[in-house]
């Protein structure tokens, strides 16, 4: 599926076709990318999955603060759900290097790379990365991940994700939809 624009609008129809397509190719864990809660709010009374939501890192947008809800934090995780909230596996540090010396380090030329095939293809391949690395997800099996391109979701993809020490070879299999862009 490809929609005509990206943005929030394509949420509820991304979340849809990707929980389908779990089901239907037997794909039993779920990566959503939150920042307020908005995209996770879909994600309750999901019992047949295993679902992770990714928030931004604390601190992000900004300094000290913590962007996703802490209601809704509680009320995902009382449900069976988890939230993983920790640095950005292509941004992190990198992005504060490049901030004060200038210059682009090699974990942001992956993102840029990733961003050529729209902001939600970065997102899904990163926070598969992240829920890898914090042992939420199983190393080796296929997930689905959505993500977007600002608010809500508007992409989602099936991909083996590997861990950042291994970043390239994470495989992305299939999109499920996207933006496309023209």
């Amino acid at each position: 599926m490809y929609f005509s624009k990206k943005g929030k609008e394509n949420t509820k129809d991304t979340v849809e076709l990707a929980l389908k397509t779990a089901r239907e190719k037997n794909i039993k864990y779920i990566v959503v990318a939150s920042s307020k809660g908005d995209t996770a709010r879909l994600m309750k009374g999901i019992k047949d999955l295993q679902v992770v939501v990714v928030t931004h890192a604390n601190g992000y947008p900004e300094e000290g603060k913590m962007e996703f809800p802490a209601d809704i934090r509680s009320y995902l995780e009382n449900n069976g759900i988890k939230v993983l909230t920790t640095t950005h596996v292509l941004s992190g540090a990198e992005r504060g290097i490049s901030k004060v010396f200038g210059g682009v380090n090699a974990v942001e030329i992956i993102a840029q790379t990733l961003r050529t095939f729209g902001q939600g293809t970065k997102v899904c391949v990163e926070i598969a990365i992240m829920a890898l690395d914090a042992g939420f997800i199983p190393y080796g099996e296929p997930v689905i991940s959505i993500g977007g391109s600002a608010r809500g979701a508007d992409t989602a993809l099936i991909l083996t994700p590997s861990h950042a020490s291994s970043v390239f070879s994470t495989r992305i299999h299939e999109i499920i939809c996207k933006p496309s862009y023209y």
